[in-house]
């Protein structure tokens, strides 16, 4: 039996994440063994500085594109908006899968059970370790504080209910949900008080760019709303330049043939933002098989079985409401962003 090799991080949100995938594939493909090999990477290992700190785009990847590089393993499932927009050359993703929930949840301390953020006491410190989770709701909810937590899942669970430092802390429903810990959700944070991450919610499959079989392999995988929604996501924030040393946010939606795409950008503090709303005509196509393309990545992904020109409409729109905002001055509110974020 031939064994396909498949990379993951070493948390318990990224196996239980990874053994999601395997599982589709095992399903699609009884004549395979998959092999799971499981690594630590330099953001698993920082975990005394804020993420927007440590100055890489590639934190919690590169070390499995390195195994990727030298063969030592023949996929790699990440979640989405760990993903650079623009990956290193000979990397691309191979397949996004059906989105979870893209919003942001909240998690209070036991003795908060029952609050909202708007109710929390004067001067509660809220935990995040995103700096567009902390720029738009301290504009929100000016009464609260934001400080940085670091660590995975469990770790950040535990440090909220040990330590007496956070009245709550934000994390992304979906890895909450993954990891069955539906009963922690104190509160869901909707569009109106927080957009949420590029990708949020949706897991990516990453293969060697040149490796036609894996490709062939994991391409069943992509979720074609979802596939397109993250095409939009991605080339707006690519468009912007940037990345998770500036707060950018976005919020998408496929209606009636119709892609939603709302973006913004804050300054650290919150007080100044500028988002804007627009939308393109894409059919949601049934999968069909294309020709070759010289070079069919955008934004860093391959989908040759979802029609090209929905794709590209949906890359379109991206750069369109990048460069409406660019036009009004988000380069600015940016450009202060990563400076001060760069000062501290």
């Amino acid at each position: 039996m031939r064994v396909i090799r498949v990379g993951t991080r070493k948390s318990q949100l990224a196996r239980i994440q990874t053994d999601s995938v395997v599982a589709t594939l095992k399903a699609l493909y009884p004549g395979l063994q998959f092999e799971i090999i499981a690594m630590s990477t330099t953001g698993d290992k920082i975990l005394d500085t804020a993420l927007s700190k440590i100055g890489e785009k590639s934190l919690f990847t590169k070390e499995l594109e390195h195994a990727l590089e030298k063969n030592e393993v023949d996929l790699v499932v990440h979640s989405l908006k760990d993903l650079p927009t623009v990956l290193p050359p000979g990397f691309t993703i191979g397949a996004i899968c059906k989105r979870e929930t893209p919003y942001d949840a909240v998690v209070f301390h036991p003795k908060f059970v029952g609050k909202t953020l708007e109710t929390l006491p004067e001067k509660s410190v809220v935990g995040t370790s995103s700096l567009r989770r902390a720029a738009q709701l301290q504009r929100k909810f000016p009464h609260l504080e934001f400080k940085s937590i670091r660590g995975n899942l469990n770790t950040r669970l535990r440090k909220l209910d040990e330590l007496q430092e956070f009245s709550a802390i934000i994390l992304a429903a979906a890895g909450l949900q993954r990891m069955g810990w539906q009963n922690r959700v104190g509160q869901i944070l909707h569009p109106e008080e927080c957009m949420y991450a590029v990708g949020q919610g949706a897991l990516a499959v990453e293969v060697r760019a040149k490796d036609q079989d894996i490709l062939d392999l994991v391409c069943v995988l992509h979720d074609p709303e979802t596939l397109l929604r993250c095409i939009a996501e991605r080339a707006f924030l690519r468009h912007l330049e940037g990345g998770c040393s500036v707060p950018v946010a976005v919020h998408t939606a496929m209606k009636d043939g119709q892609l939603y795409l709302t973006g913004g950008v804050w300054s650290l503090d919150g007080s100044d933002s500028m988002q804007e709303t627009m939308q393109a005509t894409i059919h949601v196509p049934a999968q069909h098989e294309d020709g070759p393309e010289d070079d069919p990545q955008l934004v860093g992904i391959t989908a040759r079985n979802i029609p090209r020109e929905a794709q590209l409409a949906a890359e379109n729109l991206g750069i369109s409401l990048a460069t409406l905002l660019l036009n009004k001055g988000a380069k600015n509110i940016l450009d202060i962003a990563r400076q001060l974020n760069d000062a501290h």
